[in-house]
């Protein structure tokens, strides 16, 4: 059956919107907000080295005592990306150990998991509103896709992107709101 046709049934024309949502968010909004992140991580290994100061001392910054440091958000962004997308498929997630020290090492991570996300299609995602999605710190407990994907996985996403932006906002470098947005597809 076409796509066209799917639209004259309500139930077909609610599943395709929920498999192109997911898609939407997981790949494309997602990869965004990793490519964002590394040109940031750029922007300030360039400012680091014209002031002279170590990047390790922003890599270790955090904006609180009880928070995680910059690698720390960086790792648990691209695990969100990558987990939410296996999550809501049933494809299996490449391991990362966890184990970057460098800026160098970080922006591999990002890449890795870029190339991750290239990976997956919409229809990978045809099942992902109703799937039950658990992990071992819910205690057996679950949510649904859509529940996973708006209440958890986005949010957890943007929260650790937001803190490592603000990480290093708070220690100078000269990054604003268009960084972390990036580049728009404005139509004329």
């Amino acid at each position: 059956m076409s796509r066209g046709k799917l639209f004259l049934y309500p139930v077909f024309r609610m599943q395709y919107l929920y498999v192109f949502m997911f898609y939407a968010i997981t790949v494309t909004q997602f990869t965004k907000m990793l490519q964002n992140l590394s040109k940031i991580l750029a922007k300030a290994a360039v400012e680091a080295e014209n002031r002279k100061v170590d990047f390790s001392v922003y890599l270790n910054s955090r904006l609180a005592p009880d928070q995680f440091n910059l690698i720390r958000q960086i790792q648990i962004a691209c695990d969100t990306a990558k987990m939410c997308a296996v999550r809501l498929t049933g494809k299996e997630a490449p391991v990362h150990e966890d184990t970057e020290k460098t800026l160098g090492e970080l922006q591999e991570r990002i890449q890795k998991v870029v190339t991750f996300l290239a990976g997956f299609k919409e229809d990978d995602y045809k099942d992902s509103a109703t799937i039950k999605v658990s992990q071992p710190r819910w205690e057996g407990k679950y949510l649904t896709g859509t529940e996973f994907a708006i209440q958890h996985a986005i949010p957890n996403m943007y929260f650790h992107i937001a803190t490592a932006y603000s990480i290093l906002r708070h220690n100078g470098i000269t990054i604003g709101k268009k960084d972390y947005l990036g580049e728009m597809p404005y139509k004329t």
